[in-house]
C-alpha cells in the first residue's frame, strides 16, 4: 500500500505539471478581488458609454467622411454610382463662394471671441477675485447667459434688435436718430450676432478664470508684494503664468466656441445674407430642397479636421505635462 501511494504521488505531480494553465486559473478565481457581478456591472459601465460614443460621435462622423465622397441626395439607396471621389472638396476649393465667406466668417468669429470677449471675462474674473460688495450678485449677473441655451440668446437678442420694438432702435428714437436694421444689413448683421455671442461668452470665461484664480497659492502673490510689486505686475508676471494650464484651456474652448458657432446665426436669417458660417452651410446644403447630403458631409469634414487642431494640442500639452 505504501509502495502504491508513492508511486501515484509522482503520477499527480506530473498531472499537475503537465496544466500549469489550470492551476494558475484555479490561483486566480483565489485571489480575485472582483466577483462576478462586479464584472458584469463593469461591462456594463465600460460598454454602454462606449456604445453610445461609438453609435451618437464617430458613427456620424465616419457617415459623414464616407459620403462626402458621394453626391448622395439622401432619397434614393446609396451605390457606387454615387461616388464622385474629391468632386465635393474640389468644388468647395474652387467655385463655391459661401465657403470661403463661411471660413472668414467663422475666423472673425474666433478673433472676436479670443480677443474682445475673453479678455473682458478674464477681467471681471480678476475684479471679482478680489472680495469686492456684491461679487456674488455680479457674478450671478454675469454667469446667468451662459445657463440659457445658444437658441434662448439668438431669441432674446433678435427682440433686442427688432426694428419695430426692440430696445435699442427705442433708444435710438430717443435721441433721434434713424433706426438701424441690425439683422437685416449683412454689411453689420454679423457683427450684432458677434455681440450676442459674446455678451454669453464674457460670463462662461469669467467662472472658467475665476475658479483658476481661487487655485492660485496666496503665498506667491504675497511674495510679489513684499517685493514691492502692486496688483497688475503680480498678475502679470507671477499669477498670469502660474495658470497657464487654464490659459490653455480657455484658449481651446474659445477655439470650440468659434468653430461650432450655428445657433445665434440660424435662428437670424438661416445663416444667410451675410451670416454665413461653416456651421450653416452644413445645413443649409444638407436638410434643404436640394439635400445635397454628400456636399454638406464634405464642409462638415472640413469643420471636424479644422476642430481637430485646438483639441490635439490640448490633449498634447496635457500629456506632456502628464509625463513631466
Amino acid at each position: 500500500m505504501t509502495q502504491a501511494r508513492e508511486d501515484s504521488a509522482p503520477d499527480q505531480a506530473g498531472l499537475t505539471a503537465g496544466r500549469p494553465g489550470a492551476v494558475a486559473s484555479r490561483r486566480r478565481r483565489r485571489y480575485s478581488l472582483l466577483t462576478r457581478r462586479d464584472k458584469i456591472m463593469l461591462s456594463l459601465m465600460v460598454g454602454i458609454p462606449l456604445f453610445l460614443d461609438l453609435v451618437f460621435i464617430w458613427g456620424p462622423a465616419i457617415a459623414s467622411i464616407i459620403f462626402s465622397f458621394t453626391n448622395w441626395n439622401g432619397i434614393h439607396g446609396i451605390s457606387t454610382n454615387n461616388w464622385v471621389g474629391l468632386g465635393n472638396y474640389e468644388k468647395l476649393w474652387s467655385s463655391y463662394a459661401p465657403f470661403w465667406e463661411g471660413v472668414k466668417h467663422n475666423i472673425l468669429w474666433f478673433a472676436v471671441l479670443m480677443f474682445v470677449a475673453t479678455p473682458i471675462g478674464m477681467f471681471f474674473a480678476i475684479l471679482l477675485d478680489r472680495e469686492l460688495r456684491g461679487a456674488r450678485f455680479y457674478q450671478t449677473v454675469f454667469y446667468t447667459p451662459v445657463v440659457l441655451s445658444l437658441a434662448v440668446v439668438g431669441l432674446i437678442w433678435e427682440l433686442q434688435y427688432s426694428q419695430d420694438n426692440g430696445l435699442i432702435d427705442s433708444v435710438l428714437r430717443g435721441f433721434h436718430i434713424a433706426p438701424v436694421d441690425w439683422l437685416g444689413d449683412p454689411n453689420i448683421n454679423l457683427w450684432a450676432a458677434l455681440v450676442a455671442a459674446s455678451w454669453r461668452h464674457v460670463g462662461y470665461i469669467m467662472v472658467l478664470y475665476l475658479a483658476g484664480l481661487k487655485s492660485v497659492d496666496p503665498s506667491l502673490r504675497e511674495a510679489a508684494a513684499i517685493d514691492g510689486a502692486n496688483g497688475a505686475q503680480t498678475y502679470l508676471h507671477v499669477v498670469f503664468w502660474v495658470m497657464m494650464p487654464i490659459n490653455t484651456v480657455i484658449v481651446v474652448v474659445t477655439s470650440i466656441e468659434a468653430l461650432r458657432a450655428f445657433d445665434i446665426a440660424y435662428i437670424i436669417n438661416h445663416g444667410k445674407n451675410g451670416l454665413e458660417l461653416l456651421s450653416t452651410l452644413i445645413t443649409n446644403n444638407s436638410i434643404s430642397e436640394a439635400n445635397l447630403i454628400g456636399f454638406g458631409s464634405a464642409i462638415a469634414v472640413v469643420l471636424l479636421t479644422i476642430s481637430l487642431v485646438p483639441i490635439v494640442i490640448f490633449l498634447t500639452r496635457i500629456t506632456r505635462e502628464e509625463r513631466g
